[in-house]
């Protein structure tokens, strides 16, 4: 072993190494590595983040599980189930870290000019206003369900431009009272305390978020009747399948839990995606680089077949010999890689800290390329691609046995 590595250190970096025709091909090669290590740390790294960040303004916007009656209604306003329930507020399962009350009700924005269809999500006292902090872009998260009841609302982006309504600006929402025979319409004003922004259409061009005791009193509902709960984890990477089957099995059998997924299983796709792309592109990759480095090999292995006819001569093995080769392609790479991780790192530092690259979001659902990086994934890259080539290097120094030392040397002598 440390007559292998020995002789392919004073091989990769000793003087002599400087004045071989090689030295190009080398200097190809180990460019190919750090295109290599940027492009596997930044597919990696955009791509996780992308998948995370999206799963996680599902989640954060509409609960990771949410617990609704089990009915047929596929209306966007709510059922209900009656309080107190032994799991609120606080959900049996280590899994789950916080639970919110809600209750949905469809209605109407209008005014002279224009009119908008919308579903006020009311919350009450639970609301965990420090999750949806992300999501406001001006004004203050009212306080709900504490007090006299409050017209304060919080409206999208979306509705704020189409009625032109800014913080303090008040407006009529249109509901229909389900206790009423006639389905007469019920009036409520509005004032926007908030505005929020998801770049998710699905929530931002339908969603208010108010005081649950609204959709109680228009429902005709008593204090202790909701329309549901929506429950937290304490990991968005975790099994939410799982999770919601243990939900089940606690709530009973007239309530259904259903994960964030569930309900857009259009975007479920979409995120799907980004783990089909990062295997493709890697493996792409992998093959670039392995390909350019058994090039490189073959070429040195050729430029230096008097070297390993007096190697064998001095009584060298074939092993000893082509460990030698694996070892100094190896250390050829190792200078690529630390070009690379360092160029990687500082573009992605780069896009972190200013968001350099942005994205359409009515196509990605985020505003600019998301990062998300951890050393366990810089040293799984790596070693990675050490391990790799260096299995793969097997296959040409074969080549080194049938180089005959007599054969070798007559070849130099020549």
């Amino acid at each position: 072993m440390r007559f292998s590595s020995f002789f392919a250190r004073k091989i990769a970096w000793g003087k002599t190494s400087q004045h071989h025709l090689s030295r190009t091909i080398v200097r190809i090669g180990q460019a190919a590595v750090a295109i290599g290590i940027i492009v596997a740390l930044i597919t990696m790294s955009t791509g996780i983040g992308a998948r995370k960040e999206i799963k996680q303004k599902l989640a954060d916007f509409n609960g990771h599980i949410t617990v609704t009656p089990y009915s047929s209604n596929l209306s966007l306003s709510s059922d209900t189930l009656t309080l107190p329930v032994e799991y609120y507020p606080n959900f049996p399962l280590p899994e789950i870290e916080h639970i919110q009350a809600i209750g949905t009700l469809s209605g109407i924005v209008r005014s002279e000019e224009n009119f908008d269809g919308i579903v006020l999500k009311g919350v009450d006292a639970n609301f965990d206003k420090a999750r949806f902090e992300k999501f406001v872009k001006v004004g203050e998260i009212p306080n709900f369900g504490t007090g006299e009841l409050n017209d304060d609302v919080i409206v999208s982006r979306h509705l704020a431009n189409n009625f032109f309504l800014d913080i303090d600006s008040t407006f009529v929402t249109v509901f229909v009272d389900p206790q009423q025979l006639q389905n007469k319409p019920v009036y409520r004003n509005f004032r926007v305390k908030a505005i929020y922004e998801t770049d998710i259409d699905n929530f931002d061009g339908l969603y208010i978020i108010g005081d649950l005791r609204h959709v109680q009193r228009i429902n005709g509902w008593s204090p202790n009747q909701i329309g549901g709960f929506e429950l937290f984890v304490k990991d968005i990477e975790s099994d939410l399948q799982a999770v919601k089957a243990d939900v089940n099995m606690i709530i009973g059998h007239n309530l259904i839990a259903q994960a964030a997924t569930d309900h857009f299983l259009e975007i479920e796709e979409w995120i799907s995606i980004f783990d089909k792309n990062i295997i493709l592109i890697l493996t792409i990759m992998m093959i670039v680089v392995i390909i350019n480095m058994v090039m490189i090999l073959l070429i040195l292995i050729l430029e230096r077949t008097h070297s390993i006819g007096v190697l064998k001569t001095l009584g060298a093995s074939n092993w000893q010999v082509q460990k030698i080769f694996i070892y100094y392609t190896l250390f050829i790479m190792i200078p690529g890689m630390i070009i690379g991780n360092a160029i990687a790192l500082l573009l992605l530092w780069v896009q972190q800290r200013w968001g350099v690259i942005q994205l359409p979001a009515d196509n990605y659902y985020i505003t600019k390329a998301p990062v998300f990086l951890t050393w366990d994934m810089v040293l799984m890259v790596n070693l990675g691609m050490l391990v790799i080539s260096a299995i793969i290097l097997l296959i040409p120094t074969v080549l080194v046995r049938r180089i005959l030392p007599t054969q070798a040397l007559k070849m130099k002598n020549g």
